[in-house]
């Protein structure tokens, strides 16, 4: 089983195995998210809020991080990317009537990377903007943290992410 069959598996458990109550992230109230992604380009570190504006909907920003290197024709290029985003997301919480102690999600984001790279002889930036999609979920194992896992599509964590989510009072 390879690591996004994994992270699938996860995912689809945390929406068949819960009961009954709301979303955990209140209107009105912020998280902070952080962890690893998953790519073939690195191992992208993330930092993130995420702002509750309705009891379905949440907005946020995250900034990331990777740095990898990768030979090409014998020569060894370094690369380095620096991603800031912004997202919009929907909790299905309350449409699937589960537990407050997940949170199930899906949105879009919208990003703007930079993108350095060098060899022993050049070295090249260049900058863009990514559109992508998201759909994860969070298991709170405590009153104001969670565990996050979140696959995507499109945008600097193409293959995923694992994190933690920690509620701010």
């Amino acid at each position: 089983m390879n690591r996004y069959s994994a992270l699938f598996l996860t995912l689809a458990l945390f929406v068949t195995t819960v009961a009954h109550s709301q979303y955990a992230l209140q209107t009105g109230k912020m998280q902070v998210n952080g962890g690893i992604g998953l790519s073939s380009w690195g191992l992208p570190l993330y930092a993130g809020l995420d702002y509750g504006f309705d009891k379905n909907i949440s907005f946020g920003g995250e900034v990331s991080f990777r740095s990898f290197s990768e030979r090409i024709l014998g020569e060894r290029y370094s690369s380095s990317i620096i991603g800031l985003a912004g997202n919009a997301n929907y909790h299905f919480v309350e449409m699937l009537g589960i537990d407050d102690l997940f949170d199930v999600y899906a949105g879009l984001n919208l990003g703007f990377y930079i993108w350095n790279s060098s060899s022993n002889y050049i070295g090249t930036g260049s900058s863009g903007l990514g559109v992508g999609a998201q759909i994860g979920g969070r298991y709170y194992f405590k009153k104001n943290m969670a565990v996050n896992v979140e696959l995507g599509g499109g945008n600097a964590f193409s293959g995923g992410k694992v994190g933690l989510s920690f509620l701010l009072d």
